[in-house]
């Protein structure tokens, strides 16, 4: 039996300082992969119900970068990367909250087929020390994650539009 992820599963790895997201779309690879590199549908579901997000620059290409910043209550969370290998089925960028420039973090998204239109993307963040990783899960990346893919489930039963 195949287990289903309808919220988004986080574990820290005990062994590496690693989070890894697990999570299942009632979306194909290729709906996934266009909400996470279109940015005009990048900022309608990704974070916090409470926050907004304005892209900066986005370029989504292997060996482009990117940088958004989210929005909430006249506060700014400024968040900038780079793309280091972009297919239709994984997705390896490096992630930083520029309020913690040494906690750039490694991450890799891949989506993968479970057939009859459902799709699991499993997305794992690797960083430089547990203290680091301990961070980000104290951060409520939880919230975050979940309101987002939520918000994400609903663009996909709209079809994306």
């Amino acid at each position: 039996m195949t287990v289903a992820y309808h919220s988004a599963q986080i574990e820290a790895d005990p062994k590496v300082p690693l989070i890894r997201i697990t999570r299942d779309f009632a979306a194909t690879p290729e709906q996934l992969f266009r909400a996470h590199m279109d940015p005009d549908l990048y900022v309608k579901w990704v974070g916090p119900n409470d926050i907004s997000t304005r892209i900066d620059h986005w370029d989504a290409r292997s060996g482009g970068s990117w940088a958004f910043t989210n929005l909430r209550d006249g506060e700014e969370y400024r968040f900038h990367g780079c793309f280091h290998d972009v297919t239709p089925t994984r997705i390896v960028q490096t992630f930083t909250y520029d309020a913690w420039p040494e906690g750039v973090s490694l991450e890799t998204l891949t989506l993968t087929d479970l057939g009859d239109g459902r799709t699991r993307l499993v997305a794992t963040s690797l960083v430089d020390s547990f203290e680091g990783r301990d961070q980000w899960l104290a951060s409520g990346m939880e919230t975050g994650i979940n309101d987002g893919y939520n918000k994400l489930d609903q663009l996909l039963s709209e079809g994306l539009s």
